[in-house]
């Protein structure tokens, strides 16, 4: 059960909901996940500045169980992350900045209890 959030400052035009659609279908082929698991949420118009500067960027948070605890899947991830952003946002890759949490079922409530209990 991946959890994505993405700031921006581009504008909400930007994402479409069949762009969210596919952002979906590509992180959840990325990390190995069903799509119906997918949660995601995308702020944009943020005032925002990576790296000193405020050109477009995006920030994405992605916590997941069990597929983002190491070096060695996270730079998978990355670069199949990093190629769906570039091409379908025209963001470079020092304006683009993936943040990974790996996550414990005990850390996620759904349905009154925890995922443990699922």
């Amino acid at each position: 059960m991946p959890f994505i959030n993405v700031e921006t400052n581009l504008p909400a035009s930007k994402f479409p909901e069949d762009l969210l659609k596919r952002l979906c279908s590509t992180l959840a082929a990325a990390l190995g996940k069903p799509e119906d698991r997918m949660n995601l949420v995308v702020k944009t118009d943020l005032p925002m500045m990576i790296a000193g500067s405020s050109s477009p960027c995006l920030l994405m948070s992605l916590s997941a169980i069990g597929v983002t605890d190491t070096a060695e899947k996270n730079k998978e991830h990355s670069a199949k992350i990093f190629q769906f952003l570039k091409g379908e946002l025209g963001l470079s890759d020092d304006r683009i900045l993936i943040l990974f949490y790996p996550l414990e079922p005990w850390q996620i409530g759904k349905k009154g209890t925890v995922m443990s209990f699922l």
